[in-house]
């Protein structure tokens, strides 16, 4: 409490030196704004005016002038029709000639670069709607896709910013219902007998549907798909994220490992210092706009919207809905860093608004843990575990935060965590091996990750690494961006250690203040929920069995040489999995992204299907012959690859009926079909995590940085008695999974799953080889 009085009383301005230093302060400040608003009105012209540019108005303009001027017989007409013009502009007749036309070639020019942009604007998007090019090979186009890639690179702008190409983005299409449900039904029978009641239900109700409620609603969506920019992506985050009354850990927040056995540093505060740096840096590529943006094969551009909320944000509980409080770049420069049941706040800039060096982040983290562990026992058990309390369900949570955050030091504390740019924590316990760190990166330790931040990095003090990411407003991709870029840095450039792996020392001076150490004042109620809160978090971690994993018998090599899909290959042989561990089929979800289109997210592919399933009998049949088992499983990767394919075009189930629940839910209907469909569990849930996003990261496939690939990251289970598989491709050698379960369900088990997958694989080469 001593604390807690001490941060209550009137600021020291009585320390100030001289009225000088509050005049540099001011000065400092007016220059950054000033900075700040440079940057954005540079950018507001570069995004307002590509794919043209600011340089191709400057030209039009330079040669109406020249020609107008120049008075040569050959465009002598045309200035004869732009001299009329004059009149219309009320040019007065005494104007000099050289000055008359300027004005008008200023005008003129204007003009026609306004045409020129639109112009250019739509016949990109129209060009960009085209999807020809997705379902065929690079090395085998057809002369009309390579000829459509030459219009996109003629047309698009050169060096885009980060933003630029948002404008010239199609809108994601709704499709047809006929279509959807047709696909639904194609989705889920494999699941059902067919002259089982249940199915016959589904297929009258599917068609009761379509003839009397579906239409109308379909007519509500197109109309919003019309004036919107994406015709589900604000239902999406408000609806399945944003009012998500479940816990955040295991249940929406997602992780991500660092290298799986490279490390630069064996130093927690020189690494943790370095990643800070590095992300900080990223940041301000984001707010400059210098972030390039990705290019699929060089030339697609995808949507970066989701860029914009990766930093300096947290979602707020609330008792019915969470919100997205997002702090401008200007109020938001510092981080919060997490150690022992201490929480500290460190300014990462220094008087002149450039970012600390790493060097100067360490030795702020340093003094951090020095403070921290000499003060063990200056806090009580509930004041340590205060972030356990963004590990509960979201109406708990929400009511402690209105009760006990609202007012005094609480209130101040709790806005520096919530406006910090992102949170660190220094544990103080190594998790050597893959599954226990990915644990801990997942969920914790019940009372040291502040879940409701946008990012957090956890670093263990033998210098390993990671994060743990909040789900609502980015998908994993964007923040596997991120990871990427600073192990990019440490594993090509190792970020200036030296040999005993500490920042080497430069002749560069920055000035840096003292962490802060935030200050809670605790009271029985709060002390109570804390201690509930801890209580509930260490329960659903203690419930969770995650297994990581290293297949390196092969990688994607073997299954190209097949001249099969990877990820198609993988599906099928997670479905051989589960078949044998259940002896049964399951609905399947991988996710797939749709930000080939304006502010899209993701959607579902349906992995079970009839080719599918009709594979996996095969597999097992012991009457089947090796050629017709091969025939099989190439037939159902053909079909998933074009699932794929089509979810990314905005042609997949699962958005479009969600959509159609929302229209009917706003419209007064209670429509038992449509709730069906969506609350169908998905007993296998899996995701392929993204590599290579970056042109200059470390190449797969040299042998020299086989320990520098990262393993990926993954989730918790979506349903209780299933499993959640994320699996990373990193090359043509290996292969990362991940498998997650509940230990209180008594059919799954993470290991056996992950040793049944393997052997799968391992009896896949072999079918594939018998026939070579």
């Amino acid at each position: 409490m001593a604390e807690a009085c001490s941060a209550a009383k009137e600021p020291r301005v009585h320390q100030l030196q001289s009225g000088e230093e509050y005049q540099e302060d001011i000065f400092r400040e007016w220059r950054r704004s000033i900075v700040r608003r440079f940057y954005r009105t540079r950018n507001l012209l570069k995004n307002g005016t590509w794919p043209a540019s600011i340089w191709n108005l400057g030209f039009m303009v330079l040669c109406l002038s020249v020609c107008m001027l120049g008075d040569w017989d050959l465009v002598r007409p045309i200035n004869a029709r732009l001299l009329i013009l004059p009149a219309y502009l009320y040019i007065p007749q005494g104007c000099p000639l050289i000055l008359k036309s300027i004005i008008v070639s200023a005008v003129v020019g204007f003009v026609f670069f306004l045409v020129l942009l639109y112009a250019r604007r739509f016949m990109l998007r129209g060009l960009l709607a085209y999807r020809g090019w997705m379902y065929e090979q690079p090395k085998t186009q057809s002369y009309s896709t390579i000829l459509w890639g030459v219009m996109v690179k003629v047309v698009s702008g050169y060096s885009p910013s980060l933003y630029s190409c948002q404008r010239s983005l199609p809108r994601m299409p709704v499709p047809t219902v006929q279509e959807t449900l047709s696909r639904l039904l194609k989705s889920l029978r494999p699941l059902y007998d067919e002259d089982s009641k249940e199915w016959k239900s589904i297929c009258k109700n599917a068609e009761e549907f379509e003839k009397s409620l579906a239409h109308k609603l379909q007519r509500v969506l197109m109309l919003k798909s019309w004036w919107s920019q994406n015709y589900v992506t604000d239902w999406w985050e408000k609806y399945v994220y944003l009012m998500g009354r479940s816990p955040l850990p295991i249940n929406s927040n997602y992780y991500i490992m660092d290298q799986s056995y490279f490390m630069p540093t064996t130093f927690q505060t020189a690494r943790t210092a370095n990643a800070a740096y590095q992300y900080l840096k990223f940041k301000q590529l984001i707010d400059r706009e210098k972030l390039e943006p990705l290019l699929i094969r060089r030339t697609i551009p995808v949507c970066m919207a989701q860029y914009e909320r990766v930093f300096s944000t947290t979602r707020i509980p609330g008792e019915d809905n969470d919100t997205l409080y997002h702090v401008d770049t200007a109020l938001s420069k510092h981080l919060v860093v997490y150690r022992k049941g201490h929480m500290y706040k460190i300014d990462v800039y220094d008087n002149q608004g450039k970012i600390l060096e790493a060097k100067n982040i360490e030795k702020l983290l340093q003094w951090i843990i020095d403070d921290a562990d000499s003060e063990l026992d200056s806090i009580s058990d509930s004041e340590k575990s205060i972030p356990a309390l963004t590990g509960i369900e979201r109406p708990t949570w929400a009511k402690v935060r209105a009760d006990q955050f609202s007012t005094g030091v609480n209130k101040d504390s709790l806005d520096i965590v919530e406006s910090a740019i992102f949170c660190i924590t220094l544990h103080h316990e190594n998790r050597d091996d893959f599954s226990s760190r990915a644990k801990f990166l997942m969920c914790g330790d019940g009372k040291s990750i502040w879940f409701d931040k946008s990012l957090n990095l956890i670093t263990f003090p033998n210098g390993r690494m990671g994060l743990n990411c909040e789900h609502s407003y980015a998908d994993a991709p964007v923040l596997a961006h991120l990871a990427e870029y600073n192990m990019t840095e440490e594993s090509l450039h190792l970020c200036g250690f030296d040999e005993k792996g500490h920042f080497i020392d430069s002749d560069t001076q920055q000035s840096f203040v003292k962490p802060q150490k935030l200050v809670w004042e605790m009271t029985n109620d709060l002390a109570t929920s804390i201690k509930s809160a801890q209580l509930t978090v260490t329960q659903n971690i203690n419930d969770i069995d995650l297994i990581v994993k290293e297949f390196n018998l092969y990688g994607k090599g073997f299954m190209k040489s097949c001249k099969i899909s990877p990820d198609a290959y993988i599906q099928m042989a997670l479905q051989l999995t589960y078949y044998r561990n259940a002896g049964k089929f399951a609905l399947t979800y991988e996710s797939s992204m749709t930000r080939l289109y304006l502010l899209g997210r993701t959607d579902t592919v349906r992995s079970v299907t009839s080719e599918s399933t009709e594979f996996v009998r095969a597999y097992f049949d012991k009457d089947k012959s090796a050629q017709e088992k091969i025939t099989l499983l190439k037939r159902a990767c053909e079909i998933h690859q074009t699932q794929y394919r089509d979810a990314m075009n905005g042609k997949a189930i699962d958005r479009h009926l969600f959509a159609l629940y929302v229209v009917s839910k706003g419209m007064g209907y209670e429509c038992d079909f449509l709730k069906h469909a969506l609350t169908i569990p998905w007993t296998l849930s899996t995701s392929q995590q993204p590599q290579q996003q970056i042109a200059t990261s470390p190449d797969c496939n040299n042998i020299e940085f086989q320990d520098v690939l990262c393993p990926g990251g993954g989730f918790g289970p979506v349903s209780d008695d299933g499993y959640g598989v994320s699996y990373m491709i990193p090359g043509d050698r290996k292969l990362f999974f991940h498998v997650s379960s509940k230990t209180s369900t008594k059919g799954t088990n993470s290991s056996l799953f992950m040793d049944q997958l393997f052997d799968t694989f391992k009896e896949m080469k072999e079918l594939l080889e018998s026939q070579k």
